[in-house]
């Protein structure tokens, strides 16, 4: 995975919501971005995850964890993030067993 840092000026709002957290045994993860935010002019993409916040890994850290660490930034707010996978989900095609006749128009 491409791990990046992004540094968003303060004061808050930063301009994106987030997901997860150990308490939800998922990765902390940017779900939304607010169009013309901070987060948004530093590039943050929904679906990358945050390794670490103001320099403080995120492995093992609860969603009110990273909130109450994030709403402490005041003046920067420091973000490790890592790139999410770009492999797509295999998709399957329906198979299809039967044949379907119809009676002939009349």
């Amino acid at each position: 995975m491409s791990a990046y840092t992004v540094s968003l000026a303060g004061p808050g709002p930063w301009g994106f919501r987030m997901q997860g957290g150990k308490d939800f045994n998922t990765p902390l993860t940017i779900s939304r971005i607010s169009p013309g935010s901070k987060a948004a002019q530093v590039n943050l993409v929904p679906g990358d995850f945050i390794v670490a916040i103001d320099g403080v890994s995120t492995d093992g850290m609860t969603h009110l964890e990273a909130q109450n660490k994030i709403k402490m930034a005041t003046y920067n707010l420091a973000l490790t993030m890592s790139k999410r996978s770009k492999r797509p989900a295999a998709v399957m095609a329906p198979r299809v067993d039967t044949t379907v006749r119809f009676p002939p128009h009349q």
